[in-house]
């Protein structure tokens, strides 16, 4: 099944309230007026995209060992993809399925990482309980994300929709500040040069990871 294919069906069954999502009816207008507020911001746009110089990072993966894109593209083209955090069932779904197709990538040569705001704790819950293959690391305070121009503060009504929802983010990314990555995804280069990117402010829409496989195999036959 195609990705989007399961991320509608996730959202299908938040709607309807079917388990495990118990959110109240009331919630999704909220959610998704905060949606139509980021799109019309444009600020997906503005965001880094196929064509920029990537900004290095190093940041801890789930088990607090630094990971450094500069070494990482020393040894062959890198696949990054921002996500939310393990509270969020969409990126779950999302990393499930690039992790199907990490053979593929790795045939090209490349390597896979994910970046979350999250704290390494639930990065290591995010790798054991998706079963990943690649690490997830740590953006606390969100510089790398908001590097990548992707970075957002949540308006104040979606703050209070969260805490009554639990989705407690201060404590999830031991980050007062309320804010999120927008889902984005990347391919760069060993020059650190974007070649792929798909930058989204719906979360309930995440690009196929097989939209990508075709840059990975050019780029590897260029190299």
């Amino acid at each position: 099944m195609a990705l989007q294919d399961r991320l509608d069906a996730i959202k299908a069954d938040f709607k309807a309230g079917k388990a495990p999502y118990h959110a109240p009816p009331e919630s999704h207008p909220i959610m998704e007026r905060a949606t139509a507020e980021l799109i019309a911001s444009g600020q997906a746009g503005r965001a880094i995209k196929a064509g920029d110089r990537a900004p290095p990072f190093t940041l801890k993966d789930q088990n607090a060992n630094d990971v450094s894109s500069a070494d990482l593209l020393a040894r062959g083209q890198l696949v990054v993809t921002f996500y939310r955090g393990v509270w969020s069932p969409y990126c779950n779904i999302e990393l499930q399925a690039i992790n199907e197709v990490l053979p593929q990538i790795h045939a090209y040569g490349a390597n896979v990482l994910a970046i979350s705001p999250q704290t390494p704790v639930l990065s290591r819950k995010s790798v054991r309980e998706n079963r990943l293959g690649f690490p997830v690391l740590s953006d606390l305070n969100g510089e790398t994300s908001a590097a990548f121009g992707l970075r957002f503060s949540l308006p104040g009504y979606l703050v209070e929709l969260y805490r009554r929802l639990r989705n407690d983010l201060p404590t999830f990314n031991d980050d007062p500040s309320w804010t999120l990555p927008m889902p984005a995804r990347y391919v760069i280069g060993r020059d650190g040069i974007v070649l792929y990117s798909e930058v989204n402010a719906d979360y309930t829409r995440r690009p196929d990871p097989g939209d990508m496989l075709v840059v990975l195999e050019k780029a590897a036959s260029n190299a």
